[in-house]
């Protein structure tokens, strides 16, 4: 009898109401990402993405900053957590902290977080404001591995949203999450597929 194939462990790190996790875990319970979320990690008790990582019955851990003496000690907790889960891509659901260098060294091209724009243009967390101010036409969603630079690393998905000449920073990024929830799950299946290489600064998607 064939053994089941390993289904890649996910270890969620979220600040906020984790709707992201939400469509991630959905497309995973729907079938289409051969992947599992051992731990959702907060470095906020209240944020919502616990409660609906609970309400799936998904392992949670809250790990406050303030309970550590300094922030490389907190990044190793995070990275302890992980390690315990036996996570084999970490997964950044609206984190609201750069990911510690202790971290990023442990899991090289292992690393996803999604943005609000179309990378490199409008880094940083006003990324749709940004886009605004600027009065660009188009804007998007960018799917990247995490380098030690803020929004740098190697660009994996992207996605256009077009920009309404009467959009506000509200209007735009509910257009904007919609299409984050479509990219996100695709950008992970094609990790846990084994179909991205890194060379560089350019991810390769292998035909499936």
């Amino acid at each position: 009898m064939a053994l089941p194939e390993k289904r890649t462990r996910l270890g969620v790190l979220a600040s906020g109401s984790g709707t992201n996790l939400e469509a991630i875990a959905q497309a995973i319970e729907d079938g289409g990402v051969p992947a599992e979320i051992a731990l959702v990690i907060s470095d906020k008790p209240g944020a919502f993405a616990l409660e609906r990582a609970e309400r799936r019955g998904i392992p949670v851990k809250v790990i406050e900053l303030s309970d550590y003496p300094d922030r490389p000690a907190f990044d190793r907790a995070i990275l302890a957590a992980l390690g315990v889960a036996g996570v084999d891509l970490v997964v950044l659901a609206g984190y609201m902290k750069l990911v510690g260098d202790e971290i990023v060294d442990a899991f090289p091209g292992r690393i996803m977080n999604i943005h609000p724009a179309l990378l490199p243009c409008f880094p940083g967390e006003q990324g749709v404001r940004d886009a605004l101010e600027h009065a660009v036409k188009v804007t998007g969603v960018t799917v990247h591995f995490v380098d030690k630079g803020l929004d740098t690393g190697p660009i994996i998905a992207q996605e256009a949203v077009e920009v309404d000449e009467d959009d506000d920073v509200e209007t735009l990024h509910n257009r904007i999450h919609l299409s984050e929830y479509r990219i996100y799950p695709k950008a992970i299946r094609l990790f846990a597929e084994g179909r991205l290489i890194v060379e560089g600064r350019r991810v390769r998607v292998l035909p499936g």
